[in-house]
């Protein structure tokens, strides 16, 4: 699938991403009563490897839609695009985890968001970014990049190297307050920060550590020893938590993951982290009600 295609399946696949995307809330004005939102594509995966238990729900790293369009691979703990599985849809306003790689030189061209918090977390290279307000950076592994899209907002995102694929997460969280002002902002972070400690990278206050956005939500980055144990404590009563494991194996509480498997939380105050063997992991802390 070419880029064009593919954004055009990426905005419009399912009729939710009619409410965020400036493009998707024009076809929504124009179309009548009798029309019917076109689904462009579809690619269920039986959730064979999802386990849901009282208060948790496990997506195994094989369970997430695979999208190979040639130059981007992308794997969706969410549905988006061609992946559609109605029981993955969100995990309260988390609504988009994509672990993305993007071939040498190519990238995603010029395409609208809007009222939409869109977080970039580089993980190896470098990724070049381009908005209608005038930004053109370039983010890398230790960086991390935020777009309140607001009113709304276009950009691109390519691979600025030509000789090595670019590899990031993409995550979409759904904002407390629509048709801001749209915003950019990136920082570097420190990586000894988070050698065996948890590093807050995200969180609804600009004064706070890390880049902010609009909503009750706090991103934490740790890389832990094999052996390493620390409490995470949630910061907002009825959060819930999404630890997407990056690397190694970690045990969360009763629950054990491997390599790019995601665990979500509800109804707890605090959970507990062990390292298994040298682990990196991203914990989200986020409201469950949209």
């Amino acid at each position: 699938m070419n880029r064009k295609d593919f954004l055009k399946k990426s905005l419009l696949g399912s009729g939710l991403f009619f409410s965020s995307t400036s493009l998707g809330d024009t076809l929504l004005k124009t179309r009548t009563d009798s029309d019917k939102a076109v689904i462009l594509g579809f690619n269920h995966i039986p959730n064979t490897r999802s386990e849901i238990m009282k208060n948790k729900i496990l997506h195994k790293a094989d369970s997430r839609g695979d999208a190979n369009h040639g130059w981007l691979h992308s794997k969706h703990t969410f549905s988006f695009a061609n992946y559609y599985n109605p029981e993955r849809m969100n995990f309260g306003v988390l609504r988009v985890l994509n672990d993305d790689t993007v071939s040498a030189g190519m990238g995603f061209g010029t395409h609208p968001h809007d009222n939409m918090e869109i977080i970039s977390i580089p993980l190896e290279g470098d990724l070049e970014h381009k908005d209608s307000m005038g930004n053109t950076t370039v983010i890398k592994n230790g960086d991390i990049q935020v777009m309140s899209a607001g009113t709304g907002v276009q950009h691109s995102e390519y691979n600025k190297n030509k000789d090595k694929p670019v590899k990031f997460l993409q995550i979409w969280v759904y904002p407390n307050k629509k048709n801001v002002e749209p915003r950019y902002d990136q920082i570097t972070l420190k990586e000894e920060d988070r050698h065996n400690k948890l590093q807050q990278i995200l969180s609804p206050d600009p004064k706070d550590e890390g880049v902010w956005i609009h909503q009750n939500a706090w991103f934490h980055l740790g890389k832990f020893d094999a052996g390493n144990e620390q409490e995470y404590h949630i910061k907002n009563n009825g959060n819930g938590i999404y630890i997407f494991n990056l690397s190694g194996k970690l045990q969360v509480d009763d629950v054990e993951l491997e390599s790019r498997d995601g665990l979500g939380l509800i109804e707890t105050q605090r959970i507990k982290l062990i390292a298994k063997s040298p682990s990196e992991f991203l914990i989200m802390e986020v409201p469950l009600s949209i």
